[in-house]
């Protein structure tokens, strides 16, 4: 199989094996208009196996969602072919509209303009609560 190299874009690598496409859904890779490769179950030393995207563009990640789905991953920023930047990702303090209240109590349900905020209570747990009513939320 071969992958071309990119050119100017990003490589999100160090995922989890087998979650490369909860990230290409949770990200909204399939609205780019450029070319998006996933590669699943790749040979790691560090890790066993990983899963790799490669994004052919330039364009702005949401790092709230990165943390909050695989803060293990890292981000490379590739310019004319060479690697510029290599980014860790941490969990997110916060996350608003990423992930959403499942408590039909909450007053998210109703008030539905309100943002949808959770804040992280556990940091070894990874643990996220909604900031109107503590419901934790479902990973």
């Amino acid at each position: 199989m071969k992958i071309d190299s990119i050119k100017n874009g990003i490589v999100i690598d160090h995922i989890t094996a087998g979650r490369g496409l909860e990230l290409y859904q949770l990200l909204k890779l399939d609205r780019l208009d450029c070319s998006v490769a996933i590669i699943q179950n790749v040979h790691s030393n560090k890790m066993g196996r990983k899963d790799i995207i490669k994004i052919d563009a330039d364009i702005d990640l949401d790092m709230d969602i990165l943390g909050y789905a695989d803060p293990d991953v890292t981000v490379d920023i590739i310019k004319d072919s060479a690697l510029v930047e290599k980014r860790s990702i941490d969990l997110p303090p916060q996350l608003t509209n990423v992930i959403f209240c499942k408590n039909p109590r909450c007053i998210t349900a109703t008030e539905q303009e309100l943002p949808h905020v959770f804040r992280l209570t556990d940091l070894e747990n990874r643990i996220y609560r909604c900031i109107y009513c503590e419901t934790k939320a479902n990973k």
